[in-house]
């Protein structure tokens, strides 16, 4: 739920089941960036997929938001930062601070 992306496919789904292809629309963003995103919430419980066939025949992939509550307290999230932490390793800095350095060095 970390991801802002998450958080939009969520509100999307509140009113009830909708088509991938449609959610993509809405969102603006790629299929298989969605279905990225889908996963994780899949995965995490959070919504659940269903595939329908069309009129034609064509199988189609709903998706639709799975009644959850979640709550949060301080020590999860400082668990979770830790545990990202130790994954990114200790070379890893924020986006931007190659950039300033490079400027920095350009500029002595």
């Amino acid at each position: 739920m970390a991801n802002p992306l998450r958080l939009r496919v969520v509100a999307e789904l509140m009113d009830g089941p909708v088509h991938v292809s449609e959610l993509a629309r809405r969102l603006g963003i790629s299929r298989p960036l969605l279905y990225m995103h889908l996963d994780r919430l899949e995965k995490a419980r959070l919504i659940t997929g269903h595939l329908e066939l069309s009129e034609d025949g064509k199988a189609m992939k709903y998706f639709e938001v799975v009644p959850f509550d979640l709550r949060l307290t301080p020590e999860q999230i400082t668990e979770a930062v830790r545990a990202a932490g130790a994954t990114s390793g200790p070379d890893q800095r924020p986006a931007g601070d190659e950039q300033e350095n490079e400027m920095e060095a350009s500029d002595e």
